[in-house]
């Protein structure tokens, strides 16, 4: 029989998840001014969990709060107080309701830190972002010291998932945050173990991987977040994803996501238009571009090379293109994020055939054509859409947290507007005393 979004998986370790739709990560900012989990988290998972997917993944978990993807992520670094393992139980036992897993996305955001979080983050090579507008500070070099340091972080952080009742851990290897720039060799110019050829750039990530399951066991999900590519000229290519992918297959992997892109190029949710050095880019294959998911057909290169499972996650949309995608045995499970947002209940939908396609926003979630020109190098409106669009969907988060319904009604100016203000006061919250 085919394998549909309704069929069972069956991970390495001996974990099932009762169906093929799983909630990728998406960024949160629910923790409190300590980083700990909250209500928000409870509530937001709950009705999640009772939306029918089949795993969650939850927004990144940082494994040092001195170096997160932005403030109010949830960090886990040294001992925990009573207090922040009481919270993370209850977000756990929220997530994992209604026989679902949730699994804990561990991160390090390493030179992609936001200045209002720290105004000199640490990367694999003093090499700065280049972003406009100040965002983010010049990161200085890890010493190894403190690369074998963040290993041991990542490892603490899985044995305090599991023992706090998620039923899994993904380790964030993409989208440019700390273990993606070792990976790419335009970010990572270290001449020691830990740069240069592709064995030594794959190093920080293939030593997590193996001292997360160290410390799980052999019967507990783990799994990471890859990059197809990074999309930029340069940086970590397809063909390195794949000899890491078999790689990391060799290691036992229980599931290997594959997405793309950096902050430079954010591939990641699609925003082509938002590429900040169009010169530097490397455009995506046509291929892909006419499928519903975003890198589909990477991950049918990957598949070649690994027996683990495979998850895509971005621009499914249709019940018939996600069950396409499962026969053609690509991939093994799909990923939604955004309808998510929108709509908490849509895998519970999608799989009993009352919904047969997503709800989505994106293409009205929109300012203006642009006012610079399509040669710019930098197009204001452009940046607005896009980032007004991750803010109109984490706004949405924001309300589910705080007990409210999704508002679709929103504008995507206002959610821009209300997103930064909201970043302002929880980073001022975070710097008090």
């Amino acid at each position: 029989m085919s394998v549909t979004i309704a069929s069972p998986l069956a991970l390495p370790c001996g974990a099932t998840l009762k169906n093929r739709i799983a909630k990728g990560a998406m960024t949160e900012g629910l923790g409190d001014a300590h980083n700990r989990a909250t209500e928000a988290h409870v509530r937001l998972y709950r009705r999640w969990a009772e939306g029918g997917a089949g795993m969650l993944l939850t927004g990144n978990v940082q494994v040092d709060r001195r170096y997160m993807e932005r403030p109010g992520n949830v960090a886990i670094d040294g001992p925990q107080s009573n207090e922040a393992i009481a919270a993370l139980r209850d977000y756990a036992r929220a997530g994992t309701a209604n026989d679902t897993h949730l699994w804990m996305q561990i991160s390090h955001a390493g030179r992609q830190t936001p200045a209002s979080v720290n105004k000199e983050p640490v990367a694999p090579s003093a090499k700065p972002l280049e972003m406009p507008g100040g965002q983010f500070g010049r990161p200085r070099a890890m010493t190894g010291a403190e690369i074998e340091d963040v290993i041991g972080r990542f490892a603490h952080v899985a044995t305090i998932a599991r023992d706090t009742g998620f039923t899994g851990v993904q380790i964030h290897g993409a989208h440019g945050y700390l273990i993606s720039e070792f990976l790419s060799p335009d970010v990572n110019s270290r001449t020691d173990e830990w740069g240069g050829s592709l064995e030594n750039r794959a190093r920080l990530l293939l030593e997590i991987v193996r001292g997360v399951r160290k410390v799980v066991g052999v019967d507990f999900p783990v799994s990471v977040k890859l990059n197809s590519a990074d999309f930029q000229r340069g940086g970590f290519s397809h063909e390195d994803a794949i000899r890491v992918a078999a790689w990391l297959d060799a290691e036992g992997l229980d599931l290997l996501e594959i997405s793309g892109g950096t902050y430079e190029q954010p591939r990641l949710v699609g925003l082509d238009d938002m590429t900040l050095h169009p010169e530097k880019s490397e455009p995506r294959r046509e291929s892909t571009i006419a499928r519903e998911a975003y890198f589909l057909e990477y991950a049918k290169d990957i598949r070649a090379a690994v027996k683990m499972p495979l998850m895509v996650t971005g621009g499914f949309r249709t019940a018939a293109g996600m069950n396409a995608a499962l026969a053609s045995a690509t991939i093994d499970l799909v990923g939604l994020a955004r309808p998510l947002c929108v709509d908490p209940a849509i895998p519970a939908k999608l799989l009993a055939g009352t919904a047969r396609e997503t709800p989505a926003y994106e293409k009205t979630l929109r300012i203006g054509p642009g006012i610079l020109g399509p040669h710019s190098r930098f197009n204001l409106v452009k940046a607005m859409n896009g980032w007004g669009q991750q803010g109109w969907f984490c706004l949405q988060l924001l309300r589910m947290g705080a007990g409210q319904d999704p508002d679709p009604r929103m504008g995507v100016f206002s959610a821009f507007r209300n997103y930064a203000k909201n970043e302002a006061r929880t980073a001022a919250a975070l710097q008090r005393p």
